[in-house]
């Protein structure tokens, strides 16, 4: 893991979904830092919003590792692009497949695309999600609204039921919450509200799918630097993200991977219905 790391950014602003290009300083996904061990040799795996931010740092990782992986994006064609090659000196299989998540249509071709390519699917990680900030419930859309439980919610709830005729026992299902699940912003209610859906959506489907050998884990990040933040919040809000938290910084994407390294391994075989927090030090309860 690479150190020292900047514990503020300048203020910044992008359009969502925002790029790694536009970004200062540029996150850290583990390009020049992750080692891998093998923990994930011949898994197959699905990453939803897999080119940049925490998405990206699973990828590179679980390629590491020895898996093979589609990464679903919206429309990051260059950053999808970079982070598949990393995947493939790693000299595994990437697969990118771009499109909205939002649009159920669009969802519902992932998985039978994951099993064209790969014939299985051993880890699906539904991570791709939406927010914007909003100081008053006036300023929220009905259309943002339906995106927003579009995005965060629907879509993990239709790859997981497609996923699940293709993964057998020992498959790993991995959703990011949020410690927002718990924490709340009031300014991210939204978001805020799908992210204690993931928690609770988890928790209940490794109840279901003990039988079938199938774990069901969910990880809470905590304030982490990635392109969703210059892209969903205001300047001032960017300027000081992450010095709210013990830490008194943000994290980056590559303090994530390891979480989800472990979660989609064999060695993790015991741990199911859990929600690994990742917060710089605040505790969810």
């Amino acid at each position: 893991m690479s150190s020292p790391r900047p514990e503020s950014q300048p203020a910044q602003q992008q359009t969502p979904p925002g790029t790694l290009g536009e970004m200062d300083p540029k996150p850290d996904h583990g390009e020049e830092t992750y080692r891998g061990s093998g923990r994930l040799a011949g898994k197959k795996a699905v990453i939803t919003g897999g080119d940049s931010g925490i998405g990206r740092a699973v990828a590179i990782a679980f390629a590491r590792e020895g898996a093979d992986v589609l990464i679903s994006y919206l429309s990051e064609h260059e950053d999808a692009q970079d982070t598949a090659r990393y995947v493939e000196q790693a000299g595994q299989k990437c697969v990118l497949v771009p499109g909205d998540l939002a649009d159920r249509a669009h969802a519902k071709t992932i998985i039978p695309k994951a099993v064209e390519e790969f014939g299985r699917v051993d880890v699906l990680v539904n991570n791709a999600a939406f927010q914007m900030s909003h100081d008053s419930l006036d300023e929220i859309s009905d259309a943002e609204w339906d995106h927003t439980v579009a995005t965060n919610l629907s879509a993990m709830f239709t790859l997981t039921k497609d996923v699940l005729p293709h993964m057998g026992p020992g498959g790993s299902i991995i959703n990011s919450s949020s410690v927002n699940s718990d924490n709340p912003s009031p300014n991210l209610i939204a978001y805020a509200m799908t992210k204690a859906g993931i928690a609770n959506f988890t928790a209940s489907l490794a109840q279901m799918l003990a039988e079938k050998g199938i774990r069901a884990n969910s990880v809470a990040p905590g304030p982490i630097w990635t392109p969703l933040i210059p892209a969903t919040m205001p300047e001032d809000k960017v300027e000081s993200f992450g010095q709210q938290v013990p830490m008194g910084r943000p994290g980056q994407p590559a303090e994530l991977a390891p979480v989800y390294v472990l979660l989609a391994s064999d060695e993790s075989s015991y741990v199911s219905g859990a929600r690994i927090a990742v917060t710089g030090g605040k505790p969810i309860l």
